[in-house]
């Protein structure tokens, strides 16, 4: 099968924005993901995106995957010329998010009926039917894939999409690439990172704004270190910089309690070495993050928002609580935190849960079933 995949922005070219904000997106890192594991599976892939630098390529290889980059202001025109000519052996479409430009390849798939699938990966992409005429345009694919129940309610309520027509399904993750951890791990981890083993971690990996909860997240530590004088909070993951500053600034007044690690390409490490993990945001698609730590074997603390929703069970393998209770999660945290029965249990669980619902293997070939479904 021959794949074309619209998103909005894909290889930008520039890593960071000037407030020290990541360029690379979570829908972004799926569609690169998707792309990659779908080629796997033998088939190709082209994904159409924004040009906008004038020093990216408007078409180049990227790791076996032929990206494309439209021209604006005429990204129609050019969709329409690229499948009739460069492209027109596209067997499906697969849209991540409600790209403007996506449309055209919508009207496109159903006059030559071929099957157009529209993904969403977070709360704010739902869209209204009624809204414009775009939106119409949205509702008219042939198959839709919700990452979580709430997004698939979006999808009915808003979209006015029939149920029949939507699959809940996990972005993924690869769980090879975050393994369990365990106590010989996480000992080894500590002392190399100058924690004493019995010293507790506490792990923040995302992206350092506002709407991840980072305000809360301090608010959270205040309370705890008053509790937990010796654990340490390690904060993993690109962002404002005046939010790092904020947090480098809080840590010296409570003893140099936080370490702000900045943006990793690799942050397993920190997983396989934390105790607990902490999710304060205040609205999610299905995170990433969450899941990756999950994998790891850490019992995790989040917000009681989408997403986190249909992975963590209260009491079971984590808590949810309200995303701005600061007080509530220093609570369920300090639970974890003095009972090693407990962090292991859950964690355990976590793991579990995640290697059967949300690896690779199992997602993809689901994927690609939906995408070629007519």
């Amino acid at each position: 099968m021959n794949i074309c995949l619209l998103i909005k922005d894909f290889a930008v070219g520039k890593k960071f924005l000037p407030d020290g904000r990541p360029t690379k997106s979570g829908a972004e890192i799926h569609g690169e993901n998707h792309a990659l594991q779908l080629i796997k599976l033998g088939h190709r892939v082209t994904i159409m995106t924004k040009k906008r630098f004038f020093f990216t390529a408007a078409r180049e290889n990227l790791n076996r995957i032929d990206l494309v980059r439209l021209h604006a202001p005429f990204r129609w025109l050019e969709i329409f010329l690229r499948l009739f000519t460069t492209h027109r052996d596209i067997d499906a479409f697969y849209i991540i998010g409600t790209p403007k430009f996506s449309v055209w390849a919508i009207l496109f798939a159903k006059f030559f009926n071929k099957p157009v699938t529209l993904a969403l990966t977070g709360k704010a992409e739902i869209f209204s039917s009624n809204k414009n005429w775009r939106n119409k345009i949205l509702a008219k694919c042939t198959n839709y894939v919700a990452t979580t129940k709430e997004i698939r309610d979006g999808f009915i309520e808003s979209g006015g999409i029939s149920p029949e027509k939507i699959s809940i399904l996990p972005h993924g993750i690869d769980t090879k690439k975050y393994p369990e951890s365990n106590s010989a791990r996480r000992r080894e981890l500590k002392i190399s990172h100058g924690v004493e083993p019995e010293q507790k971690i506490l792990l923040f990996c995302a992206r350092i704004v506002k709407d991840k909860g980072v305000d809360t997240l301090q608010d959270v530590w205040k309370i705890l270190h008053k509790k937990f004088p010796r654990a340490i909070l390690f904060v993993v993951g690109g962002g404002i910089n005046e939010l790092l500053d904020e947090l480098r600034k809080l840590s010296a007044e409570l003893d140099d309690s936080i370490k702000v690690i900045g943006e990793v390409d690799a942050p397993q490490e920190f997983y396989q070495m934390a105790d607990v993990y902490i999710f304060p945001s205040r609205h999610e698609g299905l995170p990433t993050s969450l899941l990756e730590a999950m994998s790891s074997g850490l019992p995790a603390v989040t917000s009681d928002i989408g997403g986190c929703e249909d992975v963590i069970e209260n009491d079971v393998n984590g808590y949810r609580v309200y995303s701005e209770d600061a007080a509530a999660f220093a609570e369920k945290i300090s639970l974890l935190f003095e009972d090693e029965e407990r962090r292991k249990i859950f964690g355990e669980r976590a793991a579990k849960l995640i290697r059967e619902t949300c690896d690779f293997s199992i997602v993809i070939p689901k994927l690609a079933e939906i995408i070629a479904a007519k």
